[in-house]
């Protein structure tokens, strides 16, 4: 097989499934521990393939990052534009659905987020989650402000809290603790799970449509709508 000038040789799905192999080991393993050469053993392809396509490993780990979860900073996207609770559960449907087949992910996060300030790993999450904080902020935040949604005496930051605790909490309890409760993190649970956090936050947090005050002619705000 012959590749473009400068690739070491490889299959044309390499590139995927080194950002599987990564994921794998990355998830299991203290990142000191992961080498590129084993990345690239677990992925069947030549190790020089992980400085082509990534550079090095903590290129190969913060495009890892950014791949496993676009496909959630996409339907945040497509949630904010479209607004309301109803696009946050969808939001939390997709995270679900990422997360399923990934739980120990949220984990390898929170324990990146904890190392010392110039970690290879922390940097590289924060990296991530500066492109998603801003979606985040406009959908939990300003739209639910901006409308009128919010309960009078819900605090918009502590509801932010609520839905990230929601999202999150599932993947980072104990195995032992969900087995104590008969729960298993497959899809249909976790599907149910955020049908369960939809009504949650529409009973609890939500103003129910016949108590929401008629707005003022001309006052409703409009979206944003891409050409």
């Amino acid at each position: 097989m012959t590749g473009k000038a400068g690739r070491p040789v490889g299959g044309s799905d390499a590139r995927g499934r080194l950002i599987v192999a990564a994921r794998q080991l990355f998830v299991a393993l203290p990142y000191a521990k992961v080498s590129t050469r084993m990345v690239a053993s677990r992925a069947e392809v030549n190790v020089a393939l992980i400085r082509y396509y990534f550079g090095n490993k903590g290129g190969l780990f913060e495009t890892m990052l950014r791949e496993s979860i676009a496909p959630i900073q996409a339907e945040m996207q497509k949630a904010v534009t479209v607004g309301g609770v109803k696009s946050i559960g969808d939001v939390m449907r997709t995270y679900y659905r990422i997360m399923s087949p990934n739980p120990d992910l949220p984990k390898l996060i929170v324990r990146a987020m904890m190392m010392a300030p110039g970690d290879v790993q922390r940097e590289a999450i924060e990296g991530v989650f500066r492109d998603i904080v801003p979606l985040a902020q406009s959908l939990m935040l300003e739209q639910m402000r901006e409308r009128g949604m919010l309960r009078t005496e819900i605090e918009p930051e502590m509801a932010k809290m609520t839905i990230i605790s929601m999202m999150v909490f599932p993947f980072l309890a104990p195995p032992s603790l969900l087995g104590l409760h008969g729960i298993t993190l497959d899809e249909d649970w976790l599907n149910a799970l955020a049908d369960h956090n939809v009504a949650v936050l529409t009973g609890g947090m939500m103003v129910q449509p016949d108590a929401r005050p008629e707005p003022m002619p001309g006052s409703e705000p409009t979206l944003k709508t891409s050409a």
